[in-house]
């Protein structure tokens, strides 16, 4: 287990003045998985302006016990701000995010029983300040099984799951995205929480919701999670559009209806890029109303156009940015460019990278991949 040397030093610091400090959150999660955290939080017995006066150069800016503490990582030359947080307790939620009291706590377990999952609600007290920690040089707490869950592979909630989602709902999503980036499976108890306060989601910043969508499509595992929605009901209060399709039946070129066709274009598409797998997610959002039947055969015509407005319209609603928005909706538009290969001209091609931009003819091509490889025919294999 490595542990930066600037983490060591605010630790120590603090612990010369007589305080308790603590490694905390994702972070020691990611060090049991034997990642390496993106970001580190240490949790302490000090109040704020006891931290402030340990770390002069620090700033509290908020109600919270938060106080931010920037440096420059020696190892790396690169400038960081830790989170250097009170010991609290929280009552209420009214506006389903932050808490309407906040109470300075003397004791870790009162912290960690805030936290939103188990793996999550657990701390490292480091004994030696060696560079490689062995198992004797450090201690973990852990109060409600979080090592045990992370063994078993799963997200399981602090305590009562509702009580949990009531604190903050987008911990409903948070979830999700976990087990997507982890290659977890969500509890139970959770899950049905979830399913339970689904509608909750509809009360947070939809800047917030956008973030975890991003997340989630970015992981490994993003059908999962896109799937993981579904199941719980949240997909009808983040993506009610695509849900418009779940029965929606197709001929001639698929056997899925317009929605298990979209989710397993998600599966195959070939892009590590969230933008593209959104693409791919929403390439047939058109097609509940653009269809018609001719000669008794269902048809889709200008379906990608309708599609192309519609994510327009999801996209905007979510507060994606405008560079965003014109990426995923050129793919959209464009996803069902002619492309047999004994039929297509030099001058096809070249009005098809001027009609898409050349930045753009790789991903659209990775469209085309998840949407014949999502079809389900013959073709697609």
């Amino acid at each position: 287990m490595q542990i930066p040397e600037y983490i060591k030093k605010i630790t120590d610091k603090l612990e010369k003045e007589c305080f308790e400090a603590f490694i905390v959150g994702g972070s020691v999660r990611d060090l049991i998985m034997d990642k390496i955290p993106k970001d580190w939080d240490i949790t302490t017995s000090a109040k704020p302006d006891e931290i402030l006066k340990v770390f002069p150069a620090a700033k509290y800016e908020n109600e919270f016990g938060t106080v931010l503490l920037p440096l420059i990582n020696e190892e790396s030359s690169a400038s960081k701000v830790v989170e250097i947080t009170t010991y609290r307790s929280e009552q209420g939620y009214s506006d389903r995010r932050h808490p309407d009291k906040i109470r300075f706590e003397d004791k870790l377990d009162k912290d960690l029983e805030r936290r939103d999952f188990t793996i999550n609600a657990m701390a490292i007290k480091l004994k030696v300040k060696s560079r490689k920690l062995k198992v004797n040089d450090y201690e973990i707490v852990d109060l409600f099984g979080g090592g045990k869950d992370i063994k078993k592979k799963i997200i399981r909630a602090v305590g009562e799951p509702i009580d949990r989602f009531k604190e903050d709902s987008l911990r409903m999503m948070r979830a999700i995205r976990l087990a997507s980036e982890l290659d977890f499976s969500i509890e139970p108890k959770t899950e049905r929480g979830i399913v339970k306060m689904a509608g909750s989601i509809k009360f947070i910043a939809k800047e917030r919701i956008r973030d975890e969508l991003i997340k989630t499509l970015s992981s490994d595992n993003a059908y999962y999670g896109i799937m993981a929605l579904y199941k719980t009901n949240l997909l009808r209060y983040i993506l009610p559009e695509l849900l418009a399709s779940e029965n929606v039946k197709q001929d001639r070129h698929h056997i899925y209806t317009v929605f298990k066709h979209s989710v397993l274009s998600l599966k195959y598409c070939p892009s590590k890029d969230w933008r593209v797998r959104l693409a791919s997610l929403l390439h047939d959002i058109g097609k509940p109303k653009t269809k018609k039947f001719i000669k008794g055969i269902a048809t889709f015509y200008n379906h990608e156009y309708v599609g192309e407005r519609m994510t327009r319209k999801i996209m905007s609603r979510l507060k994606f940015s405008n560079n965003d928005i014109q990426k995923v909706t050129v793919l959209v538009r464009n996803h069902m460019f002619y492309y047999n290969a004994d039929e297509v001209t030099a001058a096809s091609v070249r009005r098809l990278i001027n009609k898409v931009g050349k930045e753009n003819l790789k991903d659209l091509i990775a469209i085309r991949i998840a949407d014949r490889l999502g079809s389900g025919t013959p073709k697609a294999k």
